[in-house]
């Protein structure tokens, strides 16, 4: 772990304490739910940036808090996404764990073009499609709940597979959900994801130092 890690896992744990003690006092007027909403997603992102399997089971923990948080927002979409979390989460921990070479730890790795013009294709079919399914079913902002929809789950995809261009697709729905999240009132959500276009910058940085590239690792210094 760097210094500047250990720097992150401090303040986080200050800003945990704080938040959790204000929240149970009602000092501020924000649900145990968002805060522990917060808490969650904020260690699984430091648990990927580290390339640490806990990041899985902790985002699951995440995704549950966060069902209960957007279903009282009436966000549909990202409620549903949270089941597919979960899903993909079991899946990426199997894949971390036994994807690599003879089902050995899987490295990271690039996408390749074609890869990433199918998703892109995917990802705007899929929006298309889910803006008309909210719509219907009275989401209180369907394009944007839909956009962001597909961009997390191409995002969890690439995550799952260990490629280095998950950041940037996460980096692009996370300042979308920065707005969104404003927009309804959940402000400290708001500010999760803020951070989490930091601590995404952060983990392009650190996965970039160690890359696989047609089976041979290249360290970067």
């Amino acid at each position: 772990m760097t210094i500047a890690h250990k720097w992150l896992w401090t303040i986080l744990t200050s800003v945990s304490i704080l938040l959790v003690t204000a929240s149970s006092k009602e000092w501020i007027p924000i649900s145990p739910t968002e805060v522990f909403g917060f808490i969650t997603g904020a260690v699984c992102v430091l648990f990927v940036v580290e390339q640490n399997i806990w990041n899985f089971p902790i985002g699951i923990a995440n995704n549950i808090f966060f069902i209960v948080l957007f279903l009282s927002s009436r966000l549909y979409g990202d409620m549903a996404l949270q089941v597919v979390y979960i899903v993909l989460g079991l899946i990426g921990w199997w894949q971390w764990l036994h994807g690599g070479v003879n089902r050995t730890e899987l490295q990271v790795n690039p996408a390749s073009a074609q890869e990433m013009l199918i998703l892109l294709f995917v990802g705007a079919v899929a929006t298309a499609g889910m803006r008309e399914y909210f719509i219907m079913i009275n989401d209180s902002a369907p394009f944007l709940d839909a956009l962001t929809t597909a961009l997390s789950l191409i995002a969890q995809y690439l995550l799952n597979n260990k490629r280095i261009e998950s950041w940037f697709v996460w980096i692009a729905a996370d300042i979308i959900y920065v707005g969104l999240y404003v927009q309804k009132g959940l402000y400290l959500t708001a500010v999760l994801y803020a951070l989490f276009i930091g601590l995404c910058i952060t983990g392009y940085i650190s996965w970039r130092k160690t890359e696989f590239r047609f089976g041979k690792e290249i360290v970067l210094q």
